[in-house]
């Protein structure tokens, strides 16, 4: 069961998952979360690639991130998904929306109006709207939870856009000549990345050194070696952070285009992200507001910090104008010509001249000849701009920023001590992520504050933990800090009752952002979803002892054959990475080449084996997510991780 992903979301730290959910794609936000049965039945009839175009347009009017929008917004909702509703039929709608007349409409009542086929009068038109949104390709019975009759649509735009920067990014790696020069007015960008190694190639673009290319089959490639290569890209996929679920080798192997740009703009988001903070540009501190501190723009996505990045370049050129998102307000091209004037050298010779042609689509690709001048053209066309295709657009300006950033450093710099993610605390978050967890995590501490994450968290450890009843999903300026404190209480009375260890542990210290005790937490939550796999593999009537992954780990290293052994998780010998390669060989023989490991005498070679241990873990089908360096320098908690994702997948196997 090679357990996957279109658009979000994954199953664990192995590719195992015995249910099919019926979300394949959709985030679960905290609206969704807490939906009846009859709700949750009507999301199903919906297809992914719909809730998506639905969950960006209402994130486009839900600034605040708050799950709501205003009843007077609604309109500006839907003309942002191409439906210029009038006024009676608004009034309509609000009245079936907004039950209890609080003034807000949440996703969960905005998608029921779609969803029910019943309300025709209503949902019929913007079905059409969004359904027929230009640039929408369908193809018939993509799933394998499909039936026939269903359709899956995908973008041609993103498909061009995605194909481009294949072409561009990987043209200098020798491995990939084969496959690139992508023909985007045809379906061979669906046939080219089929072998895994065009998907190999590219998560290492984004995260370099994710995948050890010792491990990526390259030579006299048959089915056997397509799917380790596939299943190393999706496992190594999932270990940076993308949500894979429901999409296994076979989907990639036939091309099905939903999940082909769904996963890769998994993969291109999480690239054009990383730089986007304080550790790779310090020069972000220019963005702080009056009043504001540093941890207040710690707080801030990537794509919040963006906004504010196109917004102190404008005010800085002198443009009267301000934008909110990277759909509507950008489709005049007027922010973008001034951002490219006010960040372009001089010698570069962009103008502000796009602004004297009128006609939109004309004007943008003026504007775009100057993203030319700047090495810049990526992800959209001038048709991008003007349709406001707000996941294009985004990535145009994130690849500007990683381009031209033209943030200088304040001559008095604040204290940055303290502000790298560790290791730790990115894999425990890119965990939670690949979990499908909504919204995206982006800093561990502070997107925790509220709660939801970890509720959703739960629910994946433990199904049906959670009594959503109690759980606080919105906050007012007035008391929102005290319903965050409840479901923070809440989040560690539900850890002590799964006999977690959290002496001294209360929900202010996660409010506040502990980091020691959030980090405690968080990693009993990982610790607990691991065992309970293994427990569902296994049969045992208790939970999963350290000391039973041991003893399997030696009883599968005897029957082998092999000469290493584990004592426990603390055991130096891990260091050489040996004991975890004859393990991966002893459950898949023949698998490693033992020409590539070496003798561990030394820090460079001890990382070299342990670069390869942990891509082999994957290939094999193991969903690892510790860092080399965690073997290397023996960390008890990753190393437990690593060997229990291998115990299942020798467990599943033998299945």
């Amino acid at each position: 069961l090679v357990s996957t992903v279109p658009y979000l979301g994954c199953s664990a730290l192995v590719l195992l998952q015995p249910t099919v959910n019926i979300l394949p794609n959709f985030p679960p936000t905290t609206a969704v979360l807490n939906m009846s049965n009859d709700l949750s039945n009507r999301f199903s009839v919906i297809q992914p690639d719909i809730l998506d175009d639905l969950r960006q347009s209402f994130d486009e009017i839900d600034l605040d991130r708050s799950d709501s929008i205003s009843t007077s917004e609604l309109g500006a909702l839907f003309r942002a998904v191409g439906e210029d509703l009038p006024g009676y039929k608004l009034r309509e709608i609000t009245a079936e929306l907004d039950k209890n007349k609080d003034g807000t409409i949440s996703f969960e009542e905005f998608v029921a109006v779609y969803a029910d086929m019943k309300s025709s009068h209503i949902a019929h038109s913007f079905k059409k709207a969004v359904a027929t949104k230009q640039g929408i390709v369908k193809k018939g019975g993509m799933s394998g939870v499909s039936v026939e009759g269903t359709t899956h649509s995908y973008s041609e735009e993103e498909k061009t856009a995605f194909a481009d920067w294949i072409n561009s990014n990987l043209a200098d790696d020798g491995d990939c000549k084969p496959y690139l020069e992508i023909d985007v007015n045809t379906d061979e960008m669906f046939t080219k990345i089929q072998d895994g190694i065009l998907l190999c190639k590219m998560i290492n673009l984004s995260c370099p050194d994710t995948i050890d290319e010792r491990a990526i089959n390259k030579a006299k490639l048959n089915q056997y070696k397509i799917t380790e290569n596939l299943n190393l890209a999706l496992n190594s996929a999932s270990a940076i952070g993308c949500n894979i679920v429901n999409i296994g080798s076979v989907d990639l192997q036939e091309g099905k285009p939903h999940l082909v740009l769904g996963l890769l703009w998994q993969i291109i988001r999480i690239g054009l992200f990383a730089q986007i903070d304080l550790q790779h540009n310090p020069g972000l501190v220019q963005l702080l507001k009056e009043g504001e501190e540093m941890e207040d723009l710690l707080k801030l996505s990537p794509e919040e910090l963006l906004l504010r990045w196109v917004n102190y370049h404008l005010e800085k050129a002198g443009c009267p104008n301000r934008i909110h998102n990277f759909g509507v307000d950008i489709k005049d091209s007027e922010a973008y010509t001034y951002l490219l004037n006010q960040i372009a050298p001089p010698d570069r010779g962009v103008d502000l001249g796009p602004l004297k042609e009128n006609d939109p689509e004309q004007r943008a690709e003026l504007m775009l000849q100057n993203a030319d001048k700047l090495d810049c053209r990526a992800f959209v066309t001038p048709k991008d701009v003007v349709r406001g295709n707000s996941k294009l657009n985004t990535a145009f300006v994130a690849n500007l920023f990683n381009t031209w950033p033209a943030l200088d450093l304040p001559e008095e710099m604040p204290d940055m001590e303290g502000l790298e993610e560790t290791r730790e605390e990115k894999t425990f978050r890119n965990w939670m992520n690949s979990l499908g967890v909504s919204p995206y995590v982006n800093h561990l501490y502070s997107d925790l504050v509220d709660g939801l994450i970890l509720f959703q968290t739960y629910d994946k450890v433990k199904p049906g933990a959670v009594d959503w009843g109690r759980v606080n999903r919105k906050f007012k300026a007035l008391g929102g800090n005290m319903k965050k404190m409840e479901n923070c209480d809440y989040a560690v009375e539900l850890g002590k009752d799964m006999k977690f260890s959290l002496v001294g542990v209360g929900g202010k210290d996660i409010f506040d952002g502990n980091e020691t005790l959030t980090l405690g937490l968080v990693w009993q939550l990982m610790r607990a979803y691991t065992l309970a796999l293994l427990h569902n593999l296994k049969g045992s009537e208790g939970p999963i002892k350290d000391r039973e992954i041991v003893d399997w780990v030696n009883a599968t290293l005897q029957t082998a054959g092999k000469k290493t052994s584990l004592s426990s998780f603390k055991d130096p010998e891990i260091s050489t990475s040996h004991v975890v390669l004859d393990l991966i060989d002893a459950i898949k023989p023949g698998s490693i080449n033992y020409t590539n490991v070496q003798g561990g005498s030394n820090a460079d070679e001890r990382l070299s084996n342990a670069k390869y241990a942990i891509s082999m873990a994957r290939k094999i089908g193991a969903r690892v997510y510790a860092f080399p360096e965690d073997l290397v320098e023996v960390k008890p908690k990753m190393v437990l991780t690593v060997f229990a994702c291998l115990m299942a997948t020798g467990l599943k196997n033998k299945v």
